[in-house]
């Protein structure tokens, strides 16, 4: 693919980002689109295969669209550490002490 020198990187953490999150492609596209994206919805699903490239400027609103979606997402739940549980166990006790 051509367009700058990393477009092929961007185009797979793009990618990556969708897949990850579990997005569809019309989704993706709603979003882009909503942010003044100019590429139709099957063209945006060719970039993502690497089959076409796209415009830096529109590859970069794809981005946007991505990482906004991605925002927009509930917390995933996170492992806790050893000293947190320590802590959390310890208040607990100290509140059932009183």
């Amino acid at each position: 693919m051509a367009g700058f020198p990393y477009a092929e990187e961007q185009r797979a953490s793009i990618n990556a980002a969708i897949v990850e999150a579990g997005f569809s492609t019309g989704e993706v596209w709603l979003r882009y689109f909503s942010l003044s994206g100019e590429v139709e919805e099957y063209e945006v699903e060719a970039y993502l295969a690497g089959l076409i490239p796209l415009p830096p400027l529109e590859c970069d609103l794809l981005a946007l669209a991505v990482n906004e979606m991605v925002d927009d997402l509930p917390p995933r739940r996170r492992a806790r550490f050893c000293d947190d549980l320590v802590r959390a166990h310890s208040a607990s006790e100290d509140d059932t002490e009183q």
